[in-house]
């Protein structure tokens, strides 16, 4: 089992990481770095002698953290970057239809189920409204006001 990635390597993260409950300080679940955030090898090691795990260093949040190879790519591969995130809250920017009903208005809440990179449409979601789960571009989301 060869690590694929070395000391010092610039590599990106291809999914959210969140504490498993093993990162000291933050609570169970919370966000420590986004989907598409470089950083740096710090270290390698196994764990359960069949996974390969990488400290990696991201500068910009000033956080160590354990990745599994499977999380990582090569900072330079190519990468559609993402306004929001599995488990982002969002609302529509715009009335969202069905068949001429509006299922979903400006102001209704909203959570992002899946991220869609590879569409011919440019980035879409899975986004859950009132038990509805709809595929709306990126384009027709915005953020919930705090």
């Amino acid at each position: 089992m060869q690590p694929r990635f070395e000391y010092g390597a610039a590599v990106r993260v291809v999914r959210a990481l969140r504490n498993d409950g093993t990162f000291p300080g933050r609570d169970r679940g919370a966000l420590l770095i986004r989907r598409g955030t470089v950083g740096h090898v710090r270290d390698v090691g196994t764990f359960l002698q069949d996974q390969i795990v990488y400290s990696v260093h991201f500068l910009a949040e000033n956080l160590l953290v354990g990745c599994r190879e499977t999380e990582l790519i090569d900072a330079d591969d190519p990468w559609v970057p993402s306004r929001f995130e599995f488990r982002d809250r969002v609302t529509p920017s715009r009335p969202l239809g069905i068949g001429g009903d509006v299922v979903a208005a400006p102001g209704d809440p909203g959570e992002v189920l899946k991220v869609l990179r590879d569409g011919p449409g440019g980035v879409a979601y899975h986004v859950r409204f009132a038990g509805r789960t709809l595929m709306v571009p990126e384009t027709a989301l915005a953020d919930i006001p705090a």
